[in-house]
């Protein structure tokens, strides 16, 4: 039957559209069998991931979660007993409930905050829809109401750094109770609970007889060889939401004045998990039923036992605008861990120094975003930044640009910050700053698109400057002038310095295939070069205007024993372009010798790989060279010698070698320095063993791995 099918010829059967023709295209999707990678995706104009994933299967189970509903509504869930007050008659049983209760909030919230709708996670508990049916629970209150605060100060926190936009986490309500009357006494109600449990752990734990303790305190419930550890589970719960909150609104404080705060409600906040941690074994082996032996892995309580109270589907339809779906909850141990994380993150956005330069803030996001910090975290560090247009909400952002520019600091209160185009200049700064902030994926999009605002601005202050439109009546032309000509400096400088960060971010996010090295690197160079001859001359300027001598130590460096007049940011960039250029030219042998790394595809050329990676740089008119014609004509004949790769090498090794005694108080840059070293006498190594061989064998393997620097290869030979 298959074979009669393959021989059908296709028929006209199904008419053609204006715009459209039917063509057989089994032999195209069998070579993309044959072609495609783990993990690699054919994308169209009209095909891509996201209208893929955007479909939504009707009637399915597991894409229409409509469709499933235990409960029609709120109160009849509560009619059928889904959420009972008291949660059982005996007392311990209770107490155990409202912490499986507690525990699975948790679950709940820490899925929240990685992706799930507020709706289906912490809102599908029945208690927080009815915060009033608690109120004679007081510990099932006060933790419902701890709840409630931190998500919507979190909430706060994420809507009002607009990051909700680059991930799933959904800000709207959607008349979902995330603010109930009274909850601005949480902090009161908690402290209260906290004491009473506090005097009853105190009671169990006392040397008089059990007997007269009981008289004096009521117990927290009646097994009194589970008091102490049942006392002990809950006090961690609720100090560590009570400090949580603290947090939270600890470094929401303008400028920064709660930083030091909220360090110490972190590391409250750190301690109680710890002991929550410690908590399980007491009670997994109390409570947990046999049967739920097998589930400990995924378990969303600490005590294994299924929490009562929860129904997902309740609230489905409220999760617009997702299309509905099926939400898979973190593990407790998972969620525990996730506020762990969090909450290191958010120690190092408290860490701050509140370092007025751009220089620093600018050093300060990139090594943050080392840790791949979660959503919360990164609106916390946005909101510190950016407060009232301003820099931590002290500095202005124009007083950022003049000393970024190496303007004195009189220039600061000049009439010339009034003008549109500097006024644009201070909002494209902010813009950049919060786009730094997000994850990488976003970062990378948002900075390749406004790209183009960076040099289109640079093109309207050179206009505006040469035609003196810039210039105020009140104001004196040559310091105006002054002003201007630094300005446009760095406006150039920083729109290259945002270049290079698209670019390398394409490492960090694996776009780019080994077979892609050479453009990347070609292209990393050119812009490298440029940025380097911008930033030399910004500091030129700002060595003239500040009336430093050529020889001030500052702007000098001794290489080799020769001064040379050349900054040592300049000189590291100089260390990053031999290292690029070297890398360049060892693939560019490999692959006009060897026939390796060589970009071959059926569906993708050559020059439609250049331009998916480097359109929005070419759009950016960033340089004349960056295009894929120049690409072509530097390296299809070019025949790289080994003498020349390792010069670059040996170049970038002398150079790091040297800039280690000028930034020997600066951890970070030695570190730095170091990893380029490893680089450049690495791929040394490798271009030696390649010279040695002459001729790859076919048993040899060439490869190239990154580990030594996230975004400069090292080269690896191997024998299969």
């Amino acid at each position: 039957m298959a074979g009669e099918e393959s021989e059908t010829p296709l028929t006209s059967s199904i008419p053609a559209g204006n715009d459209t023709v039917w063509t057989d295209v089994s032999s195209l999707l069998r070579l993309a069998c044959d072609n495609l990678q783990n993990d690699e995706l054919i994308t169209g104009e009209n095909f891509n991931l996201f209208a893929a994933m955007s479909a939504l299967e009707i009637m399915d189970p597991k894409m229409d979660s409509g469709i499933v509903s235990t409960y029609c509504s709120v109160d009849e869930a509560i009619d059928n007993g889904a959420a009972p007050v008291p949660l059982s008659f005996d007392r311990t049983l209770d107490v155990q409930r409202a912490i499986d209760i507690v525990d699975h909030l948790l679950v709940c919230e820490a899925t929240w905050h990685k992706g799930g709708p507020l709706a289906q996670t912490v809102f599908s508990c029945i208690y927080l829809m009815r915060p009033e049916r608690t109120s004679s629970h007081a510990l099932l209150h006060s933790f419902c109401r701890g709840i409630r605060v931190t998500c919507n100060a979190v909430v706060s926190a994420v809507s009002d750094a607009r990051t909700n936009e680059e991930e799933d986490l959904f800000t709207m309500a959607y008349g979902l109770p995330l603010k109930a009357e009274g909850d601005e006494k949480c902090l009161s109600i908690l402290h209260a609970v906290e004491e009473t449990i506090s005097r009853q752990l105190k009671a169990c734990k006392s040397s008089l007889s059990k007997k007269r303790v009981m008289e004096d305190i009521e117990p927290l419930q009646m097994n009194l060889d589970l008091e102490e550890g049942l006392c002990k589970a809950i006090l961690c719960r609720l100090r560590f939401r009570k400090h949580f909150y603290h947090v939270l609104s600890s470094m929401r404080r303008p400028q920064g004045r709660g930083l030091e705060l909220a360090k110490k409600h972190i590391t409250c906040c750190l301690s109680e998990l710890e002991s929550m941690l410690k908590s399980e074994d007491f009670l997994s082996a109390n409570f947990m039923h046999e049967n739920m032996e097998n589930r400990k892995e995924d378990k969303t309580t600490a005590s294994g036992c299924l929490p009562i109270g929860f129904d997902t589907t309740l609230n489905s339809r409220s999760a617009a605008p997702t299309p509905p779906r099926t939400v898979e909850l973190l593990s407790w141990r998972m969620a525990v861990h996730y506020f762990q994380k969090l909450l290191h993150d958010l120690n190092i956005v408290c860490s701050c120094s509140l370092d007025p330069t751009l220089e620093g803030v600018l050093h300060f996001v990139a090594e943050f975003q080392k840790s791949q910090p979660d959503l919360v975290s990164r609106a916390h560090i946005q909101l510190l930044l950016v407060q009232d247009g301003k820099l931590y909400g002290r500095e202005s952002m124009f007083s950022v640009i003049c000393n970024a520019a190496l303007l004195p600091d009189g220039a600061k209160g000049h009439d010339i910050q009034k003008n549109e185009s500097i006024t644009q200049l201070v909002q494209l700064l902010i813009s950049t700053l919060r786009i730094l902030c997000t994850n990488v994926a976003w970062q990378r999009r948002k900075l390749g698109k406004i790209l183009q605002d960076w040099r289109l601005l640079f093109v309207q202050l050179d206009l505006a400057f040469r035609s003196g439109d810039i210039i105020g009546p009140s104001t004196s032309e040559s310091s105006c002038l002054k002003i201007c000509k630094h300005i446009l400096v760095w406006t150039d400088q920083q729109t290259y310095w945002t270049a290079l960060r698209f670019l390398l971010l394409g490492f960090e996010l694996e776009l780019y295939s080994s077979s892609e090295y050479c453009m990347v690197y070609w292209c990393v160079h050119s812009i490298l070069i440029k940025l380097a001859e911008k930033t030399q001359l910004k500091m030129m300027l700002g060595a003239e205007t500040n009336h430093r001598k050529s020889k001030d130590k500052r702007y000098s460096v001794k290489i080799s024993g020769k001064e040379h007049h050349i900054h040592p940011v300049v000189l590291l960039l100089q260390c990053y372009i031999h290292v690029a250029e070297g890398l360049m030219k060892m693939l560019v042998s490999l692959r006009n010798e060897n026939k390796m790394f060589v970009c071959f595809s059926p569906f993708n050329s050559e020059r439609e790989r250049f331009m998916q990676h480097f359109e929005l740089l070419q759009k950016a008119c960033l340089s004349d060279h960056v295009s894929y014609f120049s690409f072509r004509e530097s390296t299809i004949h070019a025949r790289s010698s080994t003498v020349s790769t390792h010069s670059c090498f040996n170049d970038a090794h002398r150079l790091a070698k040297d800039l280690r005694g000028y930034f020997s108080s600066d951890p970070d840059k030695m570190a730095e320095i170091r990893r380029l070293e490893q680089v450049a006498e690495h791929n040394n190594v490798a271009l030696n063993l390649l010279c040695r061989l002459g001729t790859l064998e076919p048993s040899l393997k060439v490869s190239f791995e990154f580990t030594h620097h996230p975004h400069f290869a090292t080269a690896s030979v191997k024998r299969s």
